[in-house]
């Protein structure tokens, strides 16, 4: 016996299941408010030592840019019913999630090689920051890349079509949540030294 929702069940479905992502992402965005926070009033310290961002934080940043253009794209493919090249942007967006990965990891060995640490007898505030914001948001993007896999499988058994978006649109949001919050970080990191 199989289960049919009228369309203000579906619709209401929908709403909490986006509710539920803007609570996720608020939740986010008051924990690097505070991290941001601590940052601005432990510039005031004696030991603060500005110094310039890794280059491959640079690409990082271009590339998770480019992989909320390639996920935009796989929404509107599908809103087409364009089963091919959504599969397409949507590998390529995995592809660039996980180059942005790559590139803040090299970032961190670039960092290592000027001989700025997080820890340490030798470690430098400015830098421990630095590490902390880039590893939760890298703990973020880690349930970004979970959800676009699931969103990838979901595609490939066919679950999405022009009339079926939701997954992939909850995908999206929170993808595009996440390039935002790097862009944020980034910047902040840039001009705030």
């Amino acid at each position: 016996m199989e289960m049919t929702f009228s369309e203000e069940e579906k619709q209401k479905n929908i709403r909490s299941k986006k509710m539920l992502l803007w609570f996720a992402i608020v939740s986010m965005i008051m924990v690097f408010a505070g991290l941001t926070s601590g940052y601005i009033v432990s510039k005031k310290r004696e030991d603060w030592v500005p110094f310039d961002l890794p280059t491959a934080f640079y690409i990082s940043t271009v590339i998770i840019l480019i992989s909320s253009i390639t996920f935009h794209l796989a929404k509107k493919a599908i809103q087409k019913d364009n089963r091919s090249m959504t599969g397409l942007f949507l590998l390529i967006t995995l592809v660039l999630g996980s180059l942005f990965v790559y590139f803040q990891f090299d970032g961190f060995h670039e960092l290592y090689k000027r001989n700025l640490f997080p820890s340490g007898s030798s470690s430098k505030i400015t830098v421990s920051f630095l590490y902390v914001f880039v590893i939760v948001h890298l703990a973020h993007l880690a349930g970004g890349l979970i959800s676009l896999l699931v969103v990838i499988y979901n595609h490939f058994k066919q679950k999405y079509n022009s009339g079926q978006t939701l997954g992939l649109e909850l995908g999206a949001m929170f993808w595009h949540f996440l390039d935002f919050l790097w862009l944020y970080l980034f910047l902040f990191l840039y001009f705030f030294k």
